[in-house]
C-alpha cells in the first residue's frame, strides 16, 4: 500500500514545477506588466489541465488531495518526463493508479474508409474520438487546408477551426460555426471526461483563445450532425454547402462529416469547378503553380494529397 503523504509537498512540487516552464513555450509572452512570478501562472496551468482556478489553488496550498484522472492532466500540461510522473503519482499516494499503457492510437474503419474513396466529388471527412481528423478525401483537402501538412498531433478540426488562419478566415459565419463545434466537443467529454487528450486539447485552447475559453464555461451540448456552413474560398468564391454528419454504428465513435450543395445552384457548380481542379491536379493536367500554392498563399489553392499519401497514415 503507498504512504499517504504531505499534501503540501504535492503543492510545493507543482508550483516548483510550473516556475521551470517558460512562458514562451506555450505561446505566452515571457515579459508581461502583470507577470509577476517566473514561469506559468496558476491560472495559465489550470487552463492548460483544463480544471478550475480555485481546484489547482487548493491543491499547491495542500488543502485538497488530487484524483488520478487529475493528475494524468496535470502531468501533460506540466510536461513532466516519466520521472517526474512517477514523483507526482508518489507525492499523490497514488502510484499505482497512474495509466501504464497508452490508449491504442484510433484507425479508421475499412467500411469508412471505402466510403470515403466513392466520393470523389463531394467534401468528406472522417473524425474519430475528440473530433480528430482521422482521414479525408482530396476534396476536402482543396476545400479546407491540406490536412497532410499538418502534423498528425495537431489535426484536430476544433484545433483547427481556431488556431489555422486559413480555414478559420474561410468561415463566413466563424462565431456560429465555432460554438457548434466546442458544443459538440462537450458532447465528446461526457461519452469519456477521463481521456487525457481531450483535456489537453480543451486546456490549450482555453488558453490561447478567449472565445473558446469563455464557450466552454457555457455547457453548451450538440451532436452538430448537420447543418448549413456558408464558406467564401479563396479560388471558387462563395459557397453554401448542407453539413451532414453520419456515426459509425460500431461503437468506435467515428464519423463521417459530408459536405453538399443543391443541385444546379451556384454553389453546386462551385463545388463541381473545385473538385475537377483537384482531380486534374493529381493526373497532372493543371498549371502547375497551382499544385504548388500552399494555404497561406491567398492566390493559390491547396496542393492535392490524399491522405493515402500521408506518412503518418501508413
Amino acid at each position: 500500500m503507498t504512504p499517504t503523504r504531505d499534501p503540501s509537498e504535492l503543492g510545493a512540487f507543482l508550483k516548483a514545477r510550473r516556475a521551470q516552464l517558460a512562458p514562451a513555450d506555450f505561446g505566452l509572452p515571457e515579459t508581461d506588466t502583470h507577470r509577476k512570478v517566473a514561469g506559468l501562472r496558476r491560472e495559465e496551468v489550470a487552463q492548460l489541465a483544463a480544471i478550475s482556478v480555485d481546484y489547482y489553488t487548493r491543491l499547491e496550498q495542500g488543502r485538497v488531495r488530487a484524483s488520478a484522472s487529475v493528475l494524468a492532466t496535470l502531468a501533460r500540461a506540466l510536461r513532466l518526463d516519466d520521472d517526474q510522473q512517477r514523483y507526482l503519482y508518489e507525492l499523490a499516494g497514488k502510484a499505482d493508479a497512474r495509466p501504464r499503457r497508452r490508449r491504442p492510437a484510433q484507425r479508421v474503419r475499412p467500411a469508412m474508409r471505402r466510403l470515403l474513396d466513392q466520393l470523389t466529388q463531394t467534401p468528406a471527412i472522417v473524425l474519430g474520438k475528440r473530433m480528430d481528423i482521422l482521414e479525408w478525401n482530396a476534396a476536402a483537402a482543396a476545400l479546407y487546408v491540406d490536412f497532410s501538412r499538418v502534423p498528425s498531433p495537431r489535426r484536430n478540426y476544433v484545433s483547427l477551426l481556431f488556431t489555422d488562419p486559413v480555414m478559420r478566415g474561410m468561415h463566413r459565419q466563424w462565431e456560429h460555426d465555432a460554438r457548434d463545434a466546442v458544443a459538440a466537443l462537450r458532447m465528446e467529454a461526457v461519452a469519456d471526461p477521463d481521456d487525457p487528450e481531450l483535456a489537453r486539447l480543451v486546456g490549450e485552447l482555453s488558453l490561447h483563445d478567449a472565445d473558446f475559453r469563455t464557450w466552454w464555461a457555457e455547457h453548451r451540448v450538440n451532436t452538430a450532425s448537420y447543418g448549413t456552413k456558408h464558406y467564401r474560398h479563396r479560388l471558387v468564391g462563395d459557397l453554401t454547402l448542407d453539413c451532414d454528419t453520419w456515426t459509425s454504428p460500431d461503437g468506435s465513435r467515428q464519423r463521417l462529416m459530408v459536405l453538399t450543395a443543391e443541385p444546379g445552384s451556384p454553389s453546386h457548380d462551385a463545388l463541381r469547378i473545385l473538385t475537377s481542379w483537384t482531380a486534374e491536379q493529381s493526373s497532372g493536367g493543371l498549371a502547375g503553380d497551382l499544385a504548388t500554392r500552399t494555404p497561406q498563399d491567398p492566390g493559390g489553392t491547396n496542393r492535392n494529397v490524399t491522405s493515402s499519401a500521408d506518412p503518418d497514415k501508413r
